[in-house]
């Protein structure tokens, strides 16, 4: 259910959309059209989705460009400029969140580039912070065998691609890696007893809490996360509790859009399966 929260009750939690202009692969990406919509629109669209359904959340696109924020204006969402110094999704949240005349108590990094992110999945992760002491929450997908089969060939070729989660029992995260973890003994006789393996991939949406996103950009990279390459290690290695919450597998399964290529299998994606979230696009 959506939280009920007024506006006079708590702040409204923020959902920011980092979206710079300067990728060296696809310039200018914000503004690139996939099937007929700027890759922004859709993920305006998503986020303003995801907070109507969670209740009691804003939306604004964070850029280095004014030619973004124009056109996030010409879609009636709140932008603003923030430095194009700042190189991650998280540093551009921070940005906007701290200059906000009341801090939100959650803050959102939905990331510009990420067309077919579930707004349910944004709205999961806002609802189930709201009722966790935990600072930062991110969804993590459940892989059947078939699955898992596709993640190790594909690490074959790529191994840096791809992140599974070890969690513990009350769903806090143990590890983030870009190997595949745990290792599995007895793989047949699991495969035997059911149809999904015991692996959790990771997917790179995070919701946090004002003062746990204050704190991570206030510390230096830690050295796990610099082995890896994996930000979310700098919370774990400096204590900080991150709440893995358990989603659907999405329906188009494409992390983001990086390279014209990647704009192609986008709208191949599309032509085949439809356009996602059709009942409110």
């Amino acid at each position: 259910m959506p939280d009920t929260r007024g506006a006079g009750d708590a702040p409204p939690d923020l959902i920011v959309i980092p979206a710079r202009y300067g990728s060296t692969r696809l310039p200018g990406k914000p503004l690139v059209s996939i099937a007929g919509r700027t890759l922004l629109s859709r993920v305006v669209a998503i986020a303003r989705e995801g907070a109507r359904r969670v209740g009691n959340a804003e939306v604004v696109v964070a850029t280095d460009d004014p030619r973004i924020l124009d056109h996030a204006r010409e879609l009636g969402c709140a932008a603003v400029m923030t430095d194009p110094a700042i190189t991650s999704g998280s540093g551009r949240a921070w940005a906007v969140a701290r200059e906000r005349l009341v801090p939100p108590p959650i803050v959102v990094n939905l990331q510009g580039d990420a067309p077919f992110a579930a707004p349910d999945m944004i709205a999961a992760l806002i609802t189930a912070l709201r009722a966790s002491p935990c600072g930062v929450a991110t969804p993590v997908v459940r892989l059947d065998w078939r699955a898992l089969d596709a993640l190790r060939a594909h690490k074959l070729a790529s191994p840096f691609s791809g992140t599974t989660c070890a969690r513990r029992a009350d769903d806090r995260a143990l590890w983030f890696s870009k190997a595949v973890i745990p290792a599995i003994r007895n793989e047949g006789r699991l495969r035997g007893a059911s149809d999904l393996s015991p692996i959790f991939r990771h997917i790179g949406l995070y919701a946090y809490r004002f003062a746990a996103l204050r704190r991570f950009e206030e510390t230096e990279p830690t050295p796990y996360e610099v082995l890896e390459g994996l930000e979310q290690l700098r919370f774990l290695e400096t204590g900080e509790d991150i709440l893995t919450v358990a989603v659907a597998p999405p329906r188009h399964a494409m992390s983001g859009i990086d390279t014209p290529e990647d704009v192609a299998m986008a709208e191949a994606l599309i032509a085949e399966h439809g356009e996602p979230h059709l009942s409110w696009a």
